[in-house]
C-alpha cells in the first residue's frame, strides 16, 4: 500500500529536506518525523496515510531516522500513555533524537513466559527506589542509558498486583552488564544484575503496582514492531531481497527446491497482504483486530523458513560465512540465518501466540 502521490504530506517533508539536506536526529525529532503518529509535540498526529507518504519521501531521500527501537516502539507509547509531563518532557526529545538508547528491563531467568513472576525488588528509601534482581535477554542494554523496569514494589500482594513500572538509569554503580554471546558472532542480548542500583521515585511511571497494566502496553506495542520491516524483527534482508536473490540464480532444476521457493514466495505475499490489511484498517480510523498476532506468528516462521531455503540454494559453500555463491551478501545472510532460530521465541513465542489466538479468537478454553 501507497500513499498517493499528491497527499500533502510529500510537499512536506520535501520543504523539510530544502532546509536540512543531511538532518540529524535532533531535528527529524523536532519536525515530528521520527514518530509522526505520536501526538504532538512529539509527533505530527499523523494518520496511517501521512505515516506512509513521510515514509516513502525520507526513503527516496535515503534519510534514516535515528536508531533506537526499544525507545521509540516501547518505552515512548508508554510514556506517552502513563508519563507525567515532567517525564515526558526529560525523556521523549532525547529518545526521538537517538541521544538517549533505551533498553528493556523485563525478563529474568525465572521469568520469562510467566513474567508476572518476576523477582527483581524495589524498595522506597526516601526520594529513591533500590532495585535488586537480575534481568535476562536484555537488548541493546550494553549500549542503553535508560531501561524501562518492571520491578516488584510489594510482594505481600498477589503477584499481577506488586508490580511498579520504572524509568532507570542505566549508567551508575550497582548496575553490571554482562554479553549473551549468541550463535551469530554478535551479542545484541544481555543479562543485567542490579545490586542495590537506585532509581528516582519521580521515574516511576503510573501508580505503584500499576506496572503490570502498562507492561501491557509496551508488550501490545512489541508484538506489533517485531514482525515488520526485515525478515528479523525489521533486520536484515527481507522478502524482496530473497525475490531478487532467486531471479539471480536463474532456473532451478531441483523441483523440491522449486516447490519450497514457491511456497517462500507465497507465504511472503501473504504476510505483505495481512500488513496492508491492518495499514487499511487504521487508515479507515478502525483499529486491527487479530491480524497483528496473527502476523507476527506468519513472519517469525517465515525469516526461518526464508533464511534456511537460502542456504540450501547456496549447496554447500551454503556452510560458508564468508565467501560462496552469495558474494558481497553473504555476511547478512549468514547472520540472519543464525539469528532467526530467536525469532519464534522473542516478544511472545509463537506457541503462546496460538494460544492467544485460540482463546480470544476461536472461543476455546485456556491451555
Amino acid at each position: 500500500m501507497k500513499a498517493p502521490s499528491t497527499h500533502p504530506a510529500r510537499t512536506l517533508v520535501r520543504r523539510f529536506l530544502d532546509a536540512h539536506p543531511a538532518p540529524t536526529g535532533r531535528e527529524l525529532a523536532d519536525a515530528g518525523l521520527v514518530c509522526p503518529h505520536w501526538p504532538r509535540p512529539w509527533g505530527i498526529d499523523a494518520d496511517p496515510l501521512t505515516q506512509l507518504a513521510i515514509d516513502e519521501e525520507l526513503a527516496a531521500a535515503g534519510v534514516d531516522r535515528p536508531d533506537n527501537q526499544i525507545g521509540t516502539g516501547w518505552a515512548g507509547p508508554t510514556v506517552i500513555a502513563a508519563g507525567t509531563d515532567e517525564q515526558k518532557s526529560r525523556y521523549l526529545p532525547p529518545l526521538l533524537a537517538g541521544e538517549e538508547i533505551w533498553c528493556q528491563l523485563f525478563s529474568e531467568p525465572d521469568a520469562g513466559s510467566d513474567l508476572a513472576s518476576l523477582r527483581t525488588a524495589a524498595v522506597r528509601d526516601g526520594d529513591d527506589y533500590v532495585i535488586t534482581g537480575q534481568k535476562i535477554w536484555t537488548t541493546w542494554a550494553d549500549r542503553a542509558d535508560y531501561g524501562i523496569l518492571l520491578a516488584r514494589t510489594d510482594p505481600s500482594v498477589p503477584k499481577h498486583r506488586g508490580i511498579s513500572y520504572f524509568l532507570f538509569p542505566m549508567r551508575q554503580d550497582g548496575v553490571t552488564v554482562r554479553p549473551i554471546r549468541e550463535m551469530s558472532g554478535g551479542h545484541h542480548f544481555n543479562e543485567v544484575f542490579l545490586d542495590r542500583a537506585r532509581v528516582p521515585a519521580a521515574n516511576r511511571v503510573g501508580e505503584e503496582g500499576d506496572g503490570w497494566r502498562l507492561a501491557g502496553i509496551t508488550l501490545g506495542n512489541e508484538r506489533v514492531s517485531l514482525s515488520t520491516g526485515g525478515l528479523c524483527w525489521g533486520l536484515g534482508p527481507t522478502h524482496d531481497d530473497f525475490v531478487a536473490l532467486v531471479r539471480e540464480r536463474g532456473p532451478i532444476v531441483d523441483p523440491v527446491l522449486r516447490q519450497r521457493i514457491a511456497d517462500a514466495w507465497i507465504h511472503g505475499e501473504i504476510i505483505r497482504l495481512i500488513g496492508e490489511r491492518i495499514t487499511a484498517a487504521l487508515a479507515a480510523g478502525g483499529r486491527p483486530g487479530p491480524e497483528a498476532s496473527v502476523k507476527k506468528v506468519l513472519a517469525d516462521e517465515h525469516g526461518q523458513r526464508v533464511t534456511a531455503l537460502v542456504k540450501d540454494l547456496c549447496g554447500p559453500g551454503g556452510m560458508l560465512a564468508d565467501a560462496g555463491p552469495l558474494g558481497a551478501d553473504v555476511g547478512e545472510w549468514h547472520w540472519a540465518y543464525l539469528f532467526a532460530r530467536a525469532l519464534t521465541i522473542g516478544g511472545g513465542t509463537g506457541e503462546v501466540q496460538r494460544d492467544i489466538l485460540a482463546q480470544s479468537i476461536l472461543g476455546l478454553p485456556r491451555s
